[in-house]
């Protein structure tokens, strides 16, 4: 049976992704068949003697660029039609869960790893469908991107992960996940909330949703513009709004049972 997934990654270091997809959970995820995957050092279709990928830029600047033909010739011989290129990029769009969920639908992803000051923009310009940003920041290694970018991906699809486990956690209805306490009894003197050790199903989902609603308008009150609200959640968050006004400090964690 085919793969539902597979996700070839062009790279200049191979080593450095082997061991994300020999680990944990992605391990199972290809050792079951769901996922396969394909690490391609691109430094193979360099021509010349030194082996070179990069280049100065044109117009001069700090830095090198990765250059044109050794990733065009990889990718010409990988084939792009019916698979989807992605970039990893500063200079791309937000990796958000809705992002995450429609990478997910895909059979093929092919990511190209950059290094230095980046690729040839003619790269881009024929080849990638998606340029991707993890966030506000640089960092050296398209990587390490590419292996955030395939995480948040993979885990979505069916038989990976529980789909209870997916509909619990944060951003699936687009607010922050609730706190989570283990069932051992640790050397911490602090105390779990009561109302969790209470056994009551109804009033543990009632205080889950209200940390939900907390969490987030403490932390990342924009995804409540976003968020889909039942009419107990706006309630809830009218109330928390309050209580915040009033400098109230409403966390939960003493609710009796």
């Amino acid at each position: 049976m085919a793969p539902r997934l597979t996700i070839t990654i062009l790279t200049l270091f191979p080593h450095m992704l082997e061991g994300f997809f020999t680990s944990s959970i992605m391990r199972r995820a290809v050792e079951k068949g769901t996922i396969a995957y394909k690490l391609i050092d691109f430094r193979s279709w360099a021509t010349d003697k030194h082996k070179s990928v990069d280049d100065l830029p044109y117009g001069g600047g700090a830095g090198m660029v990765l250059m044109y033909d050794p990733l065009s010739k990889a990718l010409d011989e990988l084939g792009t039609a019916g698979k989807r290129v992605v970039y990893p990029s500063p200079s791309g769009v937000l990796l958000n869960q809705k992002l995450a969920h429609e990478l997910s639908e895909e059979r093929e992803l092919i990511f190209i790893c950059g290094h230095y000051e980046g690729v040839d923009q003619r790269i881009i310009d024929e080849y990638v469908d998606d340029e991707i940003s993890i966030g506000d920041y640089v960092i050296t290694s398209g990587e390490v991107a590419t292996m955030v970018i395939v995480d948040s991906v993979f885990r979505l699809i069916d038989g990976v992960i529980s789909r209870k486990s997916l509909d619990e956690e944060s951003f699936s209805d687009g607010l922050l996940e609730y706190p989570q306490y283990t069932r051992s009894e640790p050397s911490c003197p602090k105390e779990v909330p009561h109302v969790l050790l209470s056994g009551h199903h109804e009033k543990i989902e009632s205080w889950r949703l209200k940390q939900k609603l907390l969490r987030t308008m403490e932390r990342r009150i924009d995804l409540l513009e976003t968020a889909s609200l039942d009419a107990v959640s706006r309630k809830q968050v009218n109330e928390l709004k309050e209580h915040m006004a009033k400098g109230i400090v409403d966390n939960g964690r003493d609710e009796s049972c």
